[in-house]
């Protein structure tokens, strides 16, 4: 028997992002971030629980990477799209950063993780 989590947020990068950068491609300079916006918006997905944050991605979606709450040390946001979505930094006790692009209601988000780092015992809690 697995353990419950609960989610909180799940589901794909912003679509303000693919637009803007779909745009953008019309220009030759802007097509590789143009590519990279399309590829993000087909394979790539954020799932944050109260446990850890998972982000599937990669070519066709095959990889995955889990964080869970205790490996975060700070926390690092930049707003773009007006502020609609915005680009977010994990960085982990072992000093790797793991990168979430385009992330919807990342003030949210940010500071759902936020809360779970400083308190531990409410996400190990909840799984008792």
């Amino acid at each position: 028997m697995g353990i419950k989590e609960e989610v909180y947020f799940e589901g794909p990068p912003h679509w303000g992002d693919l637009i803007v950068n779909i745009l953008l491609g019309f220009t030759v300079i802007c097509l590789p971030l143009t590519v990279g916006a399309i590829v993000r918006a087909l394979w790539l997905r954020y799932r944050i629980t109260n446990r850890r944050v998972t982000i599937t991605g990669g070519w066709l979606g095959r990889d995955r990477s889990d964080v869970i709450y205790s490996e975060i040390v700070k926390i690092v946001t930049v707003p773009r799209g007006i502020g609609l979505w915005g680009d977010m930094v994990l960085t982990l006790k072992d000093g790797n950063r793991l990168e979430l692009k385009a992330l919807p209601k990342f003030r949210e988000v940010a500071a759902y993780i936020q809360d779970k780092i400083k308190s531990p015992s409410k996400a190990a809690g909840a799984a008792a």
